[in-house]
C-alpha cells in the first residue's frame, strides 16, 4: 500500500518481464559504480590524501583538510541535480543517466593519475578539488534519475522493493571498494600503498563505469516519462517549476535525506578514521569490521523495502530517523569502547539502521513531485540533504574530535535523526497540498 493514493506512483503496465529486470541490473550497476567512487575516495580520504596532497603540522590537521576536499562534491551535488535533472525531465531518464555516469567516471579515473604535492605543490590538491567537484557534479544527477528509472518502471505496489534492489548498489559498492583497499593492504607494504597502491582503485573504476554504460545504453525510456512526451506535457525548465510550486516538498525531502548521510559518513569514512588515528586499530582489521557491517546494511534495505510496499516508505523512513535518533546515544562510546567486537557491534547497528534509512528513500522522494518534474525534484532534494549529512557531518565529527570534544557524534546523530523524522512527518503534507493545487490550476 502507499501513504495515498492520490501520491501513488502512477501504474506502469505489465511490460516484458525480461525487459525489468534489465532495468533492475542498469540501476543497480550505475548505483554500484557511483558508490564505489564515492566509497573509495572517502577511504583514501581517511587513510592517504592527508599526507599526500596536504601539507600540515599535524596528521590530525591533514586528515581534517582530507575531509574537507571529501564534502567539496556535496556543493558540486545540486548544481549537477539542476542540471541533469533539467534534461532529465525533458530529454528523458536514459540519456541524461548515461551522461552523468561518464562523467563522474571521468573524474574518479582522473584522480588516478594526479601529481602529489611532493611532485607539484599546490597545482595537485587543487586538481583533486577539482576532480572531486567533477564527481559530485555527475552524481548530482545520477542517483535521483536512478530511483526514478526503478521506480517509474516498477509494477503497480512494487515500487519500493523495485528501489530498494536499486539501493544496493550502495553496499555493493562499499564492499568493492573497502575489499579492494583491503586486499591492497595485505598485498603491499605501507610504502608501495602510501607510493602508487593507492591509485588502483580509482584505475578499477573505469572498468564498472564501462560496464555500466554498455547496460544503460541498452534499456528503454520510462513508461510514465514517455507518456508525458507523448501527451507533450513537458515543462520548458524544471527547475522554475520546481522552485515556485514544489519548494516546501523539496525541503521537506532533503530533511528527510540527512539521516541516510550522516549515519552513511560516520560509520565509514569517519569511523574508519577515527579507528585508526585515535583508537590505534590496525588499517586492515577494521576495514574487515566494516565490510562484516555492510553485510546488516543489505539486510537493512531490503527489509525496508518489503515494509515500504506494505505500509509506506513514509512510516519506514520515520522509523529508520527514531532508530537514528537512538543510535547517537552510543555510537561514539561503542567506537570508543577499546574493544574491536564493541565496535563491530556498533558498526553492524549503525548499518542495519542506515537500511531502514536509506532503502525506503527513493521510493518515498518520488511521491513528492509529479512526473513532469520529478527527475529535478527527487535530484535536487536528495543533493542539497547530502550537504547537510554528507558534507557537514562528517566534516564537523572529525573536528571536534580534533579538539578533544567527547561524544561529538550523539549530537549530531541525535541532529540528523530529528531533520528526517521531520521531513517524513511533514512532506505527506506538502505533497498532498501541492498535488490539491495542480489539480485546481
Amino acid at each position: 500500500m502507499t501513504d495515498s493514493p492520490a501520491l501513488a506512483l502512477e501504474e506502469t503496465g505489465p511490460g516484458p518481464m525480461w525487459a525489468k529486470r534489465r532495468v533492475l541490473v542498469a540501476a543497480l550497476m550505475g548505483t554500484a559504480v557511483e558508490f564505489y567512487d564515492f566509497f573509495i575516495y572517502g577511504t583514501a580520504a581517511a587513510l592517504v590524501f592527508g599526507p599526500l596532497f596536504f601539507p600540515a603540522s599535524s596528521p590530525a590537521a591533514q586528515t581534517l583538510l582530507a575531509f574537507a576536499s571529501f564534502g567539496l562534491a556535496f556543493f558540486a551535488r545540486p548544481i549537477g541535480a539542476i542540471a541533469f535533472g533539467h534534461f532529465g525531465d525533458r530529454v528523458g531518464r536514459k540519456s541524461t543517466l548515461v551522461v552523468s555516469l561518464l562523467m563522474m567516471g571521468l573524474s574518479t579515473f582522473a584522480i588516478a593519475l594526479l601529481p602529489t604535492y611532493a611532485m607539484a605543490g599546490w597545482i595537485a590538491p587543487a586538481l583533486l578539488c577539482l576532480m572531486r567537484f567533477g564527481q559530485g557534479f555527475g552524481l548530482g544527477g545520477e542517483w535521483g534519475g536512478a530511483a526514478l528509472l526503478t521506480a517509474e518502471h516498477a509494477p503497480a505496489g512494487w515500487e519500493g522493493r523495485f528501489v530498494a534492489i536499486m539501493q544496493l548498489g550502495s553496499p555493493i559498492g562499499f564492499f568493492a571498494a573497502t575489499g579492494v583497499f583491503l586486499l591492497l593492504g595485505f598485498l603491499l607494504d605501507d610504502a608501495q600503498f602510501m607510493s602508487w597502491g593507492w591509485r588502483i582503485p580509482f584505475l578499477a573504476s573505469a572498468v564498472l563505469v564501462i560496464l555500466g554504460l554498455w547496460i544503460r545504453l541498452k534499456i528503454e525510456e520510462t513508461p510514465q516519462f514517455q507518456t508525458a512526451l507523448d501527451k507533450q506535457d513537458v515543462v520548458r525548465v524544471p527547475f522554475f517549476e520546481i522552485v515556485g510550486r514544489h519548494g516546501l516538498q523539496v525541503l521537506a525531502g532533503a530533511a528527510g535525506v540527512v539521516s541516510t548521510f550522516a549515519v552513511f559518513y560516520l560509520a565509514t569514512s569517519f569511523a574508519l578514521a577515527f579507528a585508526v588515528d585515535q583508537m590505534g586499530y590496525g588499517r586492515e582489521e577494521f576495514l574487515t569490521v566494516q565490510l562484516i557491517a555492510n553485510c546488516f546494511y543489505v539486510l537493512g534495505i531490503l527489509l525496508a523495502g518489503v515494509f515500504a510496499d506494505r505500509i509506506g516508505p513514509r512510516f519506514v523512513l520515520a522509523g529508520g530517523a527514531a532508530a537514528t535518533i537512538v543510535l547517537g546515544l552510543f555510537f561514539e562510546t561503542g567506537l570508543r569502547s577499546g574493544s574491536l567486537m564493541v565496535a563491530g557491534v556498533t558498526l553492524c547497528t549503525a548499518m542495519l539502521v542506515l537500511g531502514f534509512n536509506n532503502g525506503p528513500l527513493g521510493s518515498w522522494l518520488a511521491t513528492l513531485f509529479p512526473v513532469r518534474t520529478r527527475y529535478t525534484g527527487v535530484s535536487l532534494a536528495f543533493n542539497l540533504g547530502g550537504i547537510l549529512g554528507g558534507a557537514f557531518v562528517p566534516f564537523i565529527a572529525q573536528l571536534l574530535v580534533v579538539q578533544g570534544s567527547s561524544q561529538a557524534t550523539s549530537v549530531l546523530l541525535l541532529t540528523a535523526g530529528l531533520a528526517t523524522l521531520a521531513g517524513a512527518i511533514l512532506g505527506r503534507r506538502r505533497a498532498a497540498a501541492g498535488m490539491r493545487r495542480e489539480r485546481t490550476a
